[in-house]
């Protein structure tokens, strides 16, 4: 606990804290009315999405749940870590432009060992450029300050370094649909360099992009795009869903929903091209540009 970052102690400290509930058969608005909570202050908690937990609200919820004196300290311990240590993207001069749902999804990026996303129009988060990211939130966000701007590059490009993690790099699989290729975000010059980059780190070895070609017609992922994210066994955390739309996000972890997800996404690596023609494809739009 020592060295594990504060994201995946509010992650664990929240499904510990539901389990718990469950167990000792409580409904979460019984338990904010016993505490003079609001609902949604339990429903934060058990989801990871509170930057700080108090210590004291650990301690009274582990007394309602009647919990063990073992699990009494490591969850204690857990919220101390969100007190004394901060992850990046809780620093307060990204506050202005992180929504509190985005927050909690980078933390959960950021602890996870495996990401599977689909994407019919951008090229994934985490293969972006810094010149195209710049060109989409100009583009989406007319009007903001360039400031601004600068701070939603930055963060993006730092969410980056889960794919260069010395220990335990991050595997992602990417899946995207090939008009991703061919739509210039930027102009021709970020389209061409863009496509580059995303080939570049498609070549690491903890990374595979696979392109679902036109020539496919119907696909599994037709009704948009959407990520999966799995943490290791010992985290004790299940998968879940993340999907975002243009004016809202949300998580899904629900085992029926991710199941269904999960098989969508797997038939969609059958249709798509192998990792080695995607690069081919991404070559050939490169040339075509």
């Amino acid at each position: 606990m020592e060295s594990a970052p504060p994201a995946l102690c509010r992650l664990q400290l929240g499904t510990e804290l539901r389990r718990l509930r469950m167990e000792s058969g409580h409904k979460a608005g019984a338990v904010a009315k016993r505490l003079l909570w609001s609902p949604s202050k339990i429903t934060r908690l058990e989801k990871g999405e509170n930057a700080i937990v108090e210590l004291t609200d650990v301690m009274a919820l582990c007394e309602v749940y009647g919990a063990d004196a073992e699990t009494r300290s490591v969850l204690e311990g857990y919220a101390v870590v969100t007190k004394t240590r901060r992850d990046w993207w809780q620093s307060p001069k990204f506050r202005p432009v992180i929504r509190p749902s985005l927050r909690a999804f980078i933390g959960q990026e950021a602890t996870a060992e495996r990401l599977q996303t689909y994407q019919s129009e951008f090229v994934p988060g985490l293969l972006q450029s810094e010149p195209y990211v710049r060109a989409l939130h100009q583009a989406a966000h007319i009007g903001l300050d360039e400031a601004d701007v600068d701070l939603l590059v930055t963060m993006r490009m730092t969410r980056q370094e889960v794919l260069h993690r010395p220990d335990s790099p991050l595997k992602l699989t990417a899946v995207v649909n090939e008009s991703v290729l061919r739509r210039e975000v930027g102009g021709t010059a970020v389209a061409r360099q863009q496509l580059g980059y995303m080939a570049d780190l498609a070549r690491l070895p903890n990374v595979r992009l696979q392109v679902v070609p036109f020539k496919v017609g119907v696909h599994p992922a037709m009704d948009g795009q959407f990520t999966i994210l799995a943490f290791a066994k010992d985290a004790g955390l299940r998968p879940l869903i993340y999907m975002e739309k243009l004016a809202d996000d949300w998580v899904v972890r629900e085992d029926r929903v991710v199941t269904k997800y999960q098989e969508a996404f797997d038939e969609l690596q059958a249709v798509a091209s192998s990792p080695q023609d995607s690069l081919r494809m991404i070559d050939q739009a490169i040339k075509e540009l």
